[in-house]
């Protein structure tokens, strides 16, 4: 089989995102962010498919110039089918379908959240399977088994809200500016996570629940703020990093146990919220305590990116795993799993 160069777009959110990868190795990944939704506050959907339809184009031109490909050399494109935001989802699938169609070139469609976990494979270090991989997004948090590039299963996931809804929504309570969950972490590092004491959430097997500890903050603010006005940004830093170690805490204990349950020491992490600088260094710690082999892909690699949809491309690719022009995109799309 020929080495395959595949055009990537990821557009589940508001990053326009445009990626080519050859032969495993991705040689651009170019991403829009969206600014419009500061002033909301947060992502605002219908807002995010303009956007999209206004980077699309000048993002896939831009990959393919710094990837020094043309056209006419890729084998195949692939796009984010989901989950995501619908609009948003469309705006990629359309644009893929149409490509692949002119180009009369196989389309690949991808799993956002296997995605996530198949960055790891883009640099070295890369973990071994079987490993464990805790996905934590703004959407998502998962623990999932992986036992090959295609073959996951979700072990344990929220029963409720994601932990970066928990961070974000703790930020906007604190009002710290958008987006939240990245301020709060900054802020956090200047304070003492032992100032305060938050429950830690503990669901049945792996599962979580976010939703306490935000009603927990939310009356916490309450009850400190009516006998003192000015509580919050009298101990803002010492809020942060106690949320943020109470977040990272219930995050890791079911690693832990799930780790020791499996009997697997290949331990990675992925999404969004493994940006976090407080998470990325207790789980160093922990790979000293538990012996852990540790898996972190870099900061580019770790939000958003079209890189991820490629690489997860890439390997469908090699298992002629491809999609016809019937296929739709699906919101709520999930890993497989034994839940």
């Amino acid at each position: 089989m020929s080495v395959p160069t595949i055009l990537a777009i990821e557009s589940s959110c508001d990053e326009t995102s445009a990626s080519v990868i050859s032969g495993g190795k991705v040689l651009s990944n170019i991403v829009a962010t969206q600014a419009v939704h500061e002033q909301y506050g947060g992502v605002v959907p219908e807002l995010a498919s303009r956007a999209h339809q206004q980077n699309l184009i000048p993002v896939v031109s831009q990959a393919l110039l710094t990837a020094n490909v043309t056209k006419s050399e890729l084998k195949a494109v692939a796009f984010t089918r989901g989950p995501g935001l619908l609009g948003a989802l469309l705006v990629g699938c359309s644009f893929a379908k149409s490509f692949a169609l002119g180009m009369n070139i196989p389309l690949i469609e991808v799993n956002h959240m296997q995605a996530h976990i198949l960055a790891h494979f883009i640099d070295d270090p890369k973990p071994s399977f079987p490993f464990l991989c805790l996905t934590v997004s703004g959407g998502h948090t998962q623990i999932v088994l992986v036992k090959d590039y295609l073959d996951m299963e979700v072990i344990g996931l929220t029963t409720d809200d994601a932990v970066g809804e928990a961070f974000d929504k703790t930020a906007k309570m604190l009002g710290l500016p958008y987006p939240g969950g990245p301020m709060l972490d900054k802020t956090a590092a200047l304070g003492n996570p032992d100032a305060f004491a938050f429950p830690v959430g503990n669901m049945p097997g792996y599962n979580y629940s976010f939703s306490g500890i935000k009603t927990s903050v939310l009356y916490f603010l309450k009850d400190k703020t009516k006998d003192n006005p000015d509580f919050v940004p009298e101990n803002l830093p010492d809020i942060c990093a106690s949320v943020q170690k109470t977040l990272i805490k219930t995050l890791l204990k079911k690693l832990v146990q799930a780790s020791k349950d499996l009997n697997i020491n290949e331990i990675a992490i992925a999404g969004g919220v493994s940006a976090n600088t407080g998470l990325r260094q207790t789980l160093q710690d922990f790979a000293k305590k538990y012996k852990w082999n540790v898996y972190v892909p870099a900061f580019e690699y770790c939000t958003d990116n079209a890189a991820m949809i490629a690489m997860a491309a890439h390997f469908q690719y090699l298992k002629d795993d491809f999609a016809t022009q019937y296929v739709s995109p699906e919101p709520k799309l999930k890993i497989h799993s034994a839940l």
